[in-house]
């Protein structure tokens, strides 16, 4: 399917909107009317036609914007794509998956071919047609991760597997929620995890850093996981919290629905197969409340969820001041009938 990608903003003017499709295709986080923290992993496989699970890397409407808001981003700030020196196979291993993936699944916006260790590399909606030799640098324009995910949405980690732990070795985050990869970049799982409340008490990381330890290649998994910001911006990350912090305070009953934006993200983690790594793909929704509660089940089901939500979650999500106003304004999407289980609609 031809994609009709839009022209959209993700800061000052904020002009981002989801199309009807779109909405419907949201990766709605909730399977049932409460949240907790859990090893809420699955299979990366394809799933339903139409959803963001279509294809293993997905592609929308919004890929040619997000592509020019990172640009903007890495022009500001360059750390916010750096790699440490042992990561080179890795990199050249995500390369190979994302043009491969992009490729196979949306062959009329992308092409890969292949002759020997000389590629060919098209990418139509930026405008790019480069000839390159895999495994040598020198012949691209970027360092391979960094020229690769400037064509690819979501933020992407890579990390090192070594002395039974897994260490965040490189990476290209652009889009985060509210954390720095120029401050975990060295770090191991459980310390660049340290600051969720709640998830180590009960020994979710634990669980999850044996999964992953353990990940086989050709086997990717997947979760989804969430926040709430207020206007439809990417770059939420600490460098910049002094863009985006006060916006906390311009939230009202009236513009609400217009300004609070559920936030999910679509984790998936592949093992690499020449450098035996395992790239962390975080892949960012945005959806504005006015457009969630279109779908009648998702207004039902959110409002329960932020009710009951555990103060300590919804502190860590930064939704302590606004919850009251979303919870007030969501009500009267609620009228209280029951929910199907699952995430998607009725």
């Amino acid at each position: 399917m031809t994609i009709t990608f839009r022209t959209e903003t993700f800061r000052d003017d904020f002009t981002f909107r989801n199309s009807l499709y779109n909405i419907r295709r949201f990766p709605f986080p909730f399977d049932r009317d409460e949240y907790m923290y859990s090893v809420n992993m699955e299979p990366h496989v394809r799933g339903k036609k139409d959803s963001v699970f279509e294809n293993l890397i997905d592609v929308d409407e919004h890929y040619v914007a997000e592509m020019q808001d990172r640009a903007m981003v890495l022009k500001e700030d360059p750390l916010r794509c750096q790699a440490l020196p042992h990561m080179m196979a890795a990199q050249w291993d995500v390369v190979e998956l994302l043009m491969e993936h992009q490729a196979q699944d949306y062959p009329e916006h992308f092409s890969l071919t292949k002759d020997g260790d000389r590629w060919r590399w098209i990418n139509r909606p930026m405008g790019i047609d480069d000839t390159f030799t895999f495994g040598d640098p020198a012949t691209l324009p970027h360092p391979p991760m960094e020229y690769i995910t400037r064509q690819a949405q979501g933020d992407f980690c890579i990390v090192d597997q070594r002395d039974n732990n897994l260490w965040m070795d490189a990476g290209m985050v652009t889009t985060q929620a509210d954390w720095s990869l120029d401050f975990d970049i060295g770090m191991n799982f459980m310390e660049w995890h340290g600051p969720v409340p709640l998830a180590h008490q009960i020994g979710v990381f634990d669980r999850a850093l044996k999964f992953l330890l353990n990940l086989q290649q050709g086997k990717p998994t997947r979760r989804l996981n969430w926040t709430m910001t207020v206007n439809p911006r990417l770059d939420t990350s600490p460098e910049n919290y002094h863009k985006w912090g006060p916006d906390r305070t311009t939230v009202t009953p009236e513009n609400v629905g217009d300004k609070m934006h559920l936030r999910v993200e679509l984790q998936s983690l592949w093992r690499l197969p020449r450098s035996n790594a395992i790239l962390f793909v975080i892949r960012c929704y945005l959806i504005s409340l006015n457009e969630l509660v279109t779908v009648p089940k998702w207004g039902r089901r959110l409002p329960r969820v932020l009710k009951n939500l555990p103060p300590e979650i919804a502190d860590y999500k930064g939704l302590t001041r606004n919850r009251p106003i979303m919870i007030d304004w969501l009500a009267k999407y609620d009228d209280g009938a029951p929910t199907s289980p699952g995430i998607y609609p009725d």
